[in-house]
This record gives C-alpha cells, sequence and structure tokens, in this order.
C-alpha cells in the first residue's frame, strides 16, 4: 500500500494577494509618502475646522451679554490662520507634489524603467494623473465643504468679506477647482521641465501670478447692478450685504461725476460745487450676495475647463512623445 504524500506546508514562496495591482501598486508604492499626507489632510483638515468653528461659538456666546454683542468679531486670529493654509493648500499640493510627479521620474530615470516593461505609458500616466487628481479632489471638495458650513453659521461675526479671497476661494466649488487647476499646471510643468527644482520653482512663481490675476477677475465673474439714491437719505439696505464694485455722484439728469469730484478744501467750497453741477444722488456699482453662489460656479468651471485641458496636454504628451 504505497504512502500518500503529505501536503507542503511551505508557504514561504505563495506569493500574498494585494488589494491593488498593476499600476494602482506601483503608484502608490512611489508616493506612499504624499498618500500618507494626503490622508492626514483628510482627518486633520476638517478636524482643525471643527475646533475652530467650537472655539469661535464659544467665543460669541460669550459676547452675547457684552456690549459689542452686535457687532462682529473684528480680531479672530484662529479664523484667519485656518483661512490662509486653506488659500496656500492649493499650492502646496501644485509646487510639493505635483511638479515633482513627472520631472522626479524624468530626472531620476525612473519613466524609462518603468516604460520599458510590461507596463504602457498609458497606463502608467493614467495610474499617476488619477492618483494625483483624484486625491487633490477629495481634499478640496472635503475641505472646502466643512469650512463653507463653518463661515455660514458665522458670516455675521466674521470681517472679511465674501468677496475677500480667504472666503470667495475657500467655499463653494472654488477650492477644489484651485487645487485642480494648479495641480494640472503643475503636471504640466514638470512634465516639460523634466528636473524637479526647477518645475517646482517655475510652479511656484506660475501660482503667485494665478493668485494675481484671479484676484482681479474675481469681481467681474458676473454682471454688476447699480443702485441710485438721494445723496442725504443714507445707505439703503441693499448695500449691506453687498461688495462695492464703484461709486459715483450724479446729477437730476442722470449725469455721473467721480465720487471725489467735489472733494473741495472747505465744506463751503463742496457745497457749491454740488450745487453748480445739480449732484442730488449718490449711484453705487454692486454685487449683491445672491450673486456669490454664480460668482463662484462661473469661476469653478473656468478654473475646471483650463485643468482640464492641461490634463489632456500632459496624458497627450506623454503618450505620443519620448519621455
Amino acid at each position: 500500500m504505497s504512502a500518500v504524500p503529505p501536503e507542503p506546508t511551505d508557504t514561504a514562496h505563495v506569493p500574498r494577494r494585494r488589494l491593488l495591482r498593476g499600476p494602482a501598486w506601483l503608484v502608490l508604492t512611489q508616493h506612499r509618502a504624499a498618500t500618507y499626507l494626503y490622508l492626514a489632510v483628510f482627518v486633520l483638515g476638517p478636524a482643525w475646522i471643527l475646533y475652530q468653528h467650537h472655539d469661535m461659538s464659544g467665543a460669541i456666546e460669550a459676547a452675547g451679554s457684552g456690549p459689542e454683542a452686535d457687532t462682529p468679531m473684528m480680531n479672530n486670529s484662529g479664523f484667519d490662520s485656518l483661512a490662509f493654509a486653506l488659500t496656500s493648500l492649493p499650492v502646496l499640493i501644485a509646487v510639493f507634489v505635483a511638479a515633482p510627479l513627472f520631472a522626479g521620474d524624468q530626472e531620476n530615470g525612473t519613466s524609462r524603467l518603468v516604460t520599458t516593461q510590461s507596463m504602457t505609458r498609458g497606463r502608467w500616466v493614467f495610474a499617476k494623473v488619477l492618483w494625483c487628481l483624484g486625491l487633490t479632489t477629495v481634499a478640496g471638495v472635503l475641505l472646502s465643504a466643512f469650512f463653507t458650513w463653518s463661515w455660514r453659521s458665522h458670516r455675521d461675526h466674521v470681517m472679511s468679506s465674501w468677496m475677500d479671497g480667504q472666503i470667495f476661494d475657500n467655499t463653494g466649488p472654488v477650492l477644489p477647482a484651485l487645487c485642480l487647476f494648479l495641480a494640472a499646471a503643475g503636471m504640466t510643468a514638470g512634465l516639460l521641465i523634466r528636473r524637479m527644482l526647477p518645475a517646482m520653482g517655475f510652479t511656484f512663481m506660475f501660482c503667485f501670478a494665478v493668485q494675481i490675476v484671479w484676484a482681479e477677475v474675481r469681481d467681474k465673474l458676473a454682471p454688476t447692478r447699480t443702485v441710485t439714491y438721494p445723496i442725504d437719505s443714507g445707505q439703503p439696505a441693499v448695500l449691506d450685504d453687498a461688495f462695492e464694485v464703484d461709486r459715483w455722484i450724479g446729477a437730476a439728469d442722470g449725469k455721473l461725476f467721480g465720487w471725489g469730484h467735489c472733494a473741495e478744501p472747505t465744506e463751503a467750497a463742496s457745497d457749491a460745487c454740488v450745487k453748480q453741477n445739480g449732484i442730488v444722488n449718490d449711484v453705487v456699482e454692486y454685487l449683491g450676495y445672491d450673486q456669490m453662489a454664480a460668482l463662484q460656479w462661473t469661476g469653478a468651471g473656468v478654473l475646471l475647463a483650463a485643468a482640464a485641458l492641461l490634463t489632456a496636454f500632459t496624458v497627450w504628451r506623454v503618450t505620443r512623445r519620448p519621455l
């Protein structure tokens, strides 16, 4: 009677199953540190916002019985620090994550090593782009949702106007759109420059220029409104929560003069100028708070379209041209 050989018990050579395989596993392994940083942002970012929200709520409640209960909280360094950190997030992602994404691989030869193996360049670039833009989208949407909720709860107690960059750029769809646009720009810069440090430097300067241009076009994303009211009647309620774009003084026949047209050295001379020109009205060009959503979605649409074009160019460049 022949004996049945025992089953092998050595499992040293049995391959371990992974949740991710192929390009996804390769990209996550290559960018493990950056992935952990993203995960930290997912956890610590909302936690910071919740802490700041609780801190501001306590300060508002404590001031509720004081003489300044109806005035905005003019000095809230914690809120300002949080808003500054969120404003810096798109720049940090673009410079330290997106710019080295392809530049680092081209500089140290990893791109040639990967694309000469069984993996095609198309799969490699799609995996890297999806990793970068996917995590960036989650970070932008998550932090924007928390910050928007917190700011709207305390809007009357925040000194900053809703059109200021630290509010407008960090709420609604603008924060994720800015993150994606600057990340796409960083990837493109890294791909074309091919050196990590120069690509990071160029991306930083590009982000600085974008911030300047964005501040100039922010109030031009929706048509403005105009209100006319008698010069001595006081400001109408419609301007209480509005962003003032421009202001004039106007005559009864509709002729407009600059706000400082009758700014004379003496009150008598100023009154004489007003009477001589027949000035009877204040005219204000403004954007209403109810236009904030339209302004943000229009701006986000422009940024996302630009991000899509840059991403498409990056994918085309990698798949069609030698690295």
